[in-house]
């Protein structure tokens, strides 16, 4: 697969150089701006494939660029950000970020997100597999069906829907609030306990290891990813 075309809009000139300079070395085609207006410009203008994208700057907030983008195009966005609250990361992946990385940060793993996305772009180029297989598990979309090494395993209705929204989005941090909007059918905080006994249920019956997950990741107090990795 070849590289993507990565868009960085990011105003710090020393930040974006850096993320420019690792992305040239590994033969990604990168595009820089500074600015929301000009960030909005380039991505019409030269049809990127990723953005990263900063949320502080000069001109708007990141956070808006976020929700514009997302009324037109599903473009994964990795934000890398100052904000390390908790709120503004749930808030951006709620807009739809597909990843959010904390400043400062390891040039290594801002690549390890950009080759999950890039991963998930080419599932969403398969037609539509009907089985889906990842180490010792094995999904049967046809059948409903859920195995562990060839062994059948019973999941409820719930648990079964959940795995198929975190396999389906899988790289992506998905939030609690995203989660039981599309399980449940709608968003209340009171029903984040009851994910978590579900997600629970569903982790005992899926990884053969509870101490160290296999396939669901916790995003502590933002929610969770599944890893094909």
């Amino acid at each position: 697969m070849k590289n993507s075309r990565i868009l960085i809009i990011e105003d710090d000139r020393y930040i974006s150089n850096f993320i420019e300079v690792s992305l040239n070395k590994d033969d990604y085609d990168v595009i820089t701006a500074s600015s929301a207006t000009d960030g909005l410009f380039k991505f019409t203008s030269y049809n990127p494939e990723i953005i990263i994208l900063d949320l502080g700057l000069p001109d708007r907030d990141g956070l808006e660029i976020i929700k514009e983008l997302r009324e037109f195009s599903n473009i994964p966005i990795i934000v890398v950000s100052a904000r390390g609250l908790e709120k503004d990361k749930i808030e951006a992946l709620d807009l739809g970020a597909s990843d959010y990385v904390t400043k400062p940060f390891f040039m290594g793993e801002l690549m390890a997100r950009i080759r999950v996305v890039e991963r998930s772009m080419s599932n969403l180029g398969l037609d539509n597999p009907k089985i889906f297989e990842c180490g010792y598990l094995t999904v049967d979309y046809e059948k409903r069906k859920v195995q562990i090494d060839g062994e059948d395993v019973h999941l409820t209705p719930l648990e079964y829907k959940l795995l198929r929204l975190l396999i389906d989005n899988r790289g992506k941090v998905l939030t609690h609030n995203y989660i039981i909007k599309h399980v449940w059918g709608y968003s209340g905080e009171s029903d984040t306990k009851s994910l978590r006994v579900i997600m629970a249920n569903l982790r005992r019956k899926i990884e053969k290891d509870n101490t160290s997950h296999r396939f669901i990741v916790t995003e502590v107090g933002v929610g969770y990813r599944f890893t094909d990795e």
